[in-house]
């Protein structure tokens, strides 16, 4: 009897085992599909059932997604020619096979919704390896707590956010569970099958770094972990392991650089020119550190005292207890390979300046990883004290330390105790936390606390990221969208944008991004928005004039002068009442008015009988690098624009732009076209606003001084160049003495 009843509970755990896999996957799919429904049914509730993104950068991706459908991939509106600025590069040829199936106008948020919502389910399926030992058949502890990492992952309001956006986040922790995966498959193989399983997962670092750049850190870790697990396990493998893993990533960086320099004239991407301050040539170096320790600072609390709690001394939670899983040797190696993930990422991301916007959406991968070791952690702490599952006391001590450094940094400064008393305080508790958690009943107690504080104190969180995903909604759409689709009846031919998404993909309209992220054929407008509009105004005279925009779609709060000086009449305004994310109250759109453009080509004062040879056309990249045009950064060349009465012809308005030289720095430029040992002349424009000594030197020797006198008017001065100074090609400095700053317009030489 004993024998029977013994053989049908057998049968009954074989059978459970073989079901529970299914039983996870429903799980995960549950928690899934609860998650989307919060966000997509709170979005369609606020807009009356039409579907939105949060984000205008949405409806970037779908830009380029239309065209790739239409046949121009890696180009924003189809006949702009190449554009490196959609950082993802991925993404968009899968939005495209949406766009093919029918999914067209607002119903491709649909599909990138399925697409979230399937590679969400994908990263849960792939996750749950993380909790099951890399040899031998789990044990019940092993599937029980697996079942955290759902709720866990998607218990955070910002990181859901993010995921049911419709940007990329999504489909790049897809790619990571693949890579996940192969790093699994290789940190196990047979020594003859290494060389394959590094190549895959080669092949998936590649796909990863080609969906964000910055996963490079995130290949690098996925390849160094599986080194030291095999250098442990196999000799002579690891070494050519990691450098198979490593390649693909690296080739494939390497390689859209260079494609990016034949195409558009810079290595790197129009999106991090605008967005990293190493590119700003005005910034100082301490300038960019200090920009880089705030950013890092910024992700650090603004996630830790933000968004994992609604009090900030609690956000310390699912940080404590990510590192827990690093606690125990079963969880030891999974736990590390996660966070060491969430530091390179963290690291890497910080040079970004955009990361404190758009809901901290840069820095969700990280969020997800960490969420991940925190559920790892879970499980690290409930385990026995049997071999590999003994915990380390020193990590409990160091929990319970910085448990009270982080309570003591929340209050207010006058209730907070003295240094002393703090650290003592931090001691004592790190001692008692380390007892405690010896014993094994209150390391779960312990981990069901910290569970059910981070849930209880991310639940108005989590209430409040799902208003805040309808109402950015609901504004994109009627701001954005409406605009688009005013424009689309208008019959306007090309649109000028300082926003690329939803205002050309609604219109259906060709566009022009002055900010520089859409591309026009090889035209740096992202480098030309880091100068100033100066030098965008500049780059649109190389239009002709049936490419340039005759429609304005602006923040006029952005964009200064710009529809007062180019704009002939406004068109229309679309507000965003309630506005949480766009980027003004309204959009208003202008009728543009270039008339002006060109105006200030031509010098006004060449010496009778003398041609032009060559001229420079300060503040235009175009011409600057054309000539090998430098100036002193930091501390000079910004760009400034002015319209002044024609000195030709004072009925007559002129338009040039130029760069400030401030005391004491200096410009260079190469001109040529010149007959060698021939006298020339050298014309310089300006409008000077202060009193400013200028010298000029040819090919270094010192030939004149120009005194500058303020007025409001265009100034051309002449500078003689003897025969024997002229080469046909002459190097030109002018530098300014001051007492004032001085403003170079343009350049000519005349012979």
């Amino acid at each position: 009897m004993e024998s029977s009843v013994e053989q049908r509970l057998a049968r009954w755990t074989e059978r459970a085992v073989a079901i529970e896999p299914t039983i996870y996957a429903l799980w995960a799919a549950a928690c899934t599909l609860s998650s989307a429904r919060m966000f997509y049914g709170y979005m369609l509730k606020q807009t009356r059932g039409e579907w939105s993104a949060p984000l205008d950068d949405v409806f970037i991706h779908f830009d380029y997604a239309r065209a790739t459908a239409e046949g121009h991939p890696f180009e924003w509106i189809a006949g702009n020619g190449y554009s490196s600025g959609n950082t993802s590069l991925t993404y968009p040829f899968v939005l495209a096979l949406g766009y093919l199936a029918g999914f067209h106008g607002q119903r491709l948020m649909l599909w990138a919704a399925i697409v979230a919502a399937t590679c969400v389910f994908g990263v849960l399926l792939a996750g749950r390896a993380l909790f099951m030992p890399r040899s031998g058949r789990p044990g019940p502890l092993d599937r029980c707590t697996s079942y955290l990492l759902p709720p866990v992952l998607l218990g955070v309001g910002a990181l859901d956010w993010s995921l049911w956006s419709g940007m990329e986040v999504s489909f790049f922790l897809a790619t990571w569970a693949l890579a996940f995966l192969a790093y699994l498959a290789l940190v196990e193989a047979p020594r003859a099958d290494v060389p394959r399983r590094a190549w895959t997962l080669g092949g998936c670092g590649l796909l990863l770094v080609m969906t964000r750049p910055e996963a490079i850190t995130t290949i690098a870790v996925f390849g160094v972990g599986a080194g030291i697990l095999l250098r442990q396990r196999l000799r002579g493998v690891a070494l050519g392991a990691v450098l198979r893993a490593g390649t693909p990533g690296a080739l494939g960086v390497a390689g859209q650089a260079l494609i990016n320099r034949v195409l558009t004239g810079e290595w790197t991407a129009s999106g991090a020119i605008v967005k990293l301050a190493v590119y700003n040539p005005f910034l100082s170096r301490d300038d960019k550190i200090q920009d880089y320790l705030f950013n890092l600072k910024y992700q650090i609390f603004r996630n830790v005292e933000y968004h994992f709690a609604d009090v900030p001394a609690f956000g310390i939670l699912l940080p404590t207890l990510a590192l827990a899983s690093v606690a125990v040797k079963r969880t030891r190696a999974f736990g590390l390979l996660l966070l060491a993930q969430v530091a390179g990422w963290t690291l890497l991301v910080a040079l970004n300046g955009q990361v404190r916007w758009q809901n901290e959406r840069y820095t969700m991968p990280a969020v997800a990883w960490l969420l991940m070791a925190a559920a790892l952690g879970a499980s690290a702490l409930v385990r026995r004290n049997g071999r590999d599952e003994r915990p380390l006391p020193v990590l409990f001590f160091a929990a319970g330390a910085l448990a009270v450094q982080a309570v003591v940094a929340s209050l207010a400064p006058e209730l907070r105790p003295t240094t002393t008393i703090a650290w003592t305080m931090s001691l004592v508790a790190g001692v008692v936390t380390a007892a405690l958690l010896s014993f094994w009943p209150a390391r779960i107690a312990s981990a069901c606390a910290l569970l059910v504080l981070a849930y209880v104190h991310q639940a108005p969180n989590l209430r409040g990221q799902k208003w805040f995903f309808g109402r950015a909604s609901r504004n994109i759409l009627e701001q954005h969208v409406t605009a688009g689709r005013f424009l689309k009846k208008s019959g306007a031919r090309r649109v000028l944008v300082g926003d690329a998404g939803a205002l050309i993909y609604a219109s259906e309209r060709r566009g022009l991004d002055i900010i520089g992220l859409g591309g026009f054929r090889s035209l740096p407008f992202a480098r030309a928005g880091i100068m100033g509009l100066s030098s965008t105004i500049e780059l649109l005279e190389h239009l002709p004039p049936a490419d340039r925009p005759d429609v304005f779609a602006i923040y006029p709060s952005w964009w200064g002068i710009l529809p007062t000086w180019f704009a002939g009449e406004e068109i229309a305004r679309f507000p965003a009442e309630g506005n949480v994310i766009c980027g003004g109250y309204e959009d208003v759109l202008y009728r543009a008015d270039w008339h002006l453009l060109g105006s200030g080509e031509n010098a006004r004062s060449i010496p009778l009988g003398l041609r032009v040879r060559d001229s420079v056309d300060i503040a235009d990249l175009l011409s600057e690098a054309d000539h090998d045009y430098h100036f002193n950064a930091p501390v000079s060349g910004w760009t400034d624009m002015k319209i002044l009465p024609d000195p030709a012809d004072e009925r007559s308005d002129m338009l040039d732009g130029g760069r400030m030289l401030r005391p004491g720095s200096s410009e260079r430029m190469r001109l040529g076209g010149l007959d060698p040992g021939r006298g020339a002349w050298l014309v310089v424009r300006s409008a000077p606003a202060g009193r400013a000594d200028v010298v000029v030197r040819v090919a270094g020797k010192d030939l004149a001084t120009l005194h500058w006198t303020p007025g409001e008017r265009w100034v051309e001065e002449n500078v003689e160049i003897p025969g024997a100074s002229v080469t046909s090609d002459i190097d030109v400095e002018l530098a300014n003495r001051g007492p004032s700053e001085f403003v170079d317009f343009h350049v000519w030489v005349a012979e």
